[in-house]
């Protein structure tokens, strides 16, 4: 038994809140979380309807701070973040030598040598040994406010309706990945419209105890308080990545569909550049895709990808989407079974059945901005 397994789940500052709303919780990455409230459907559509809000506060919140700071992170990731103006974010992944995906980070770039990074919750401790293990401590300051910090995601089409009215600050200024400071009930705030769901909302950083009355007061304005259920299936509709699932530190962001990431030719060096630089002259082996099962049948994680009766490859992620009413999934196949139409087989329980390799993402969202 791991360290890990055997030291009871942290809980967040407001599990209280979603226990007194009688939320169904689960374990994940060693935190005590909701998974549903009234449920994985209804919260769903509140997110593509409307407007709903989790608690993410598991996540890692990391802190750099120095001249050099957005410098030496660019040898960390693929992606050119010298593009980064104050107030612009960009989502992007560690490397490791071998190319391999160390973890999926959005770098909030806010000027004045300051840079926020929000990892995720089970790679937390991983990802600071690694930064810690390769940026120069003598230049930068790394501060972990993992534990000190609140984060909520509000999400949805009325998001402004409902966050506008509690912040200091013109939310319609913020873009896409844009980001700033602000004050909620007069207190500071780091406000970023980022999420998870495919739909347009914010992020939202703040201390525990300004968070926990955000909370109280977004549910009682009428936002619908979403697990990590539903958070789950708005991700595999807009074809987002997890990481553990449709990525880890054996897959390269081009395998992953990730490519857009990857920005060769206007930076220099970086960890795992020489192997992608092979990889994309040689083109890659396997691909994500996304798969449409036939019926009513779900493929779900590490289920094997069949054709001719050979396993050829395996699913990510799999579920019943609510928005589309079918089963969808994402799934790692040969290069040569990934072209669009493709007719694959998924076992399920002993038994295949048919599936069409579609275009990604499964929904794209008209309220995104």
């Amino acid at each position: 038994m791991t360290a890990l397994e055997s030291h009871p789940p942290f809980r967040t500052p407001l599990s209280d809140r979603a226990i007194a709303l009688n939320a169904r919780m689960t374990t994940f990455s060693g935190w005590e979380m909701p998974v549903q409230f009234s449920g994985i459907s209804p919260e769903h559509e509140a997110i593509r309807q409307r407007a709903g809000m989790f608690d993410i506060s598991h996540m890692g919140k990391f802190i750099l701070h120095g001249d050099t700071a957005i410098e030496q992170l660019q040898k960390l990731v693929p992606s050119d973040l010298s593009r980064l103006q104050p107030g612009q974010a960009q989502y992007t992944v560690l490397l490791n030598p071998q190319a391999g995906i160390i973890d999926d980070i959005i770098v909030y770039q806010e000027g004045a040598g300051n840079v926020v990074l929000i990892v995720n919750a089970g790679t937390k401790d991983k990802d600071k040994d690694w930064l810690l293990a390769h940026l120069d401590l003598d230049l930068v300051t790394f501060t972990d406010l993992s534990d000190t910090q609140i984060l909520l995601a509000i999400q949805g089409p009325d998001t402004l309706k409902y966050l506008q009215p509690l912040v200091d600050i013109d939310l319609t200024q913020l873009t896409n990945f844009g980001h700033s400071r602000g004050l909620i009930f007069k207190n500071p705030a780091f406000i970023a419209r980022t999420g998870y769901t495919g739909e347009d909302g914010f992020e939202i950083m703040v201390a525990p105890e300004i968070g926990v009355r955000l909370w109280d007061a977004l549910i009682t304005a009428g936002v619908t308080p979403c697990g990590l259920g539903a958070r789950d299936t708005l991700r595999l509709e807009a074809a987002m990545c997890l990481y553990g699932q449709e990525i880890n530190d054996t897959t390269t962001p081009l395998e992953a569909g990730l490519g857009w990431l990857v920005h060769l030719d206007t930076k220099g060096d970086f960890i795992g550049r020489d192997v992608l630089v092979k990889q994309q002259a040689a083109g890659v082996s396997r691909k994500l895709v996304g798969l449409n099962m036939q019926g009513r049948y779900i493929a779900r994680h590490d289920y094997p990808v069949v054709i001719a009766d050979r396993p050829v490859g395996i699913v990510t992620s799999g579920t019943m989407s609510p928005t589309l009413g079918l089963p969808i999934a994402l799934a790692y196949v040969p290069i040569e079974f990934a072209k669009l139409g493709q007719v694959v087989e998924v076992e399920i329980r002993g038994k295949l059945y048919p599936a069409t390799v579609v275009k990604k993402p499964f929904y794209r969202s008209q309220n995104r901005i």
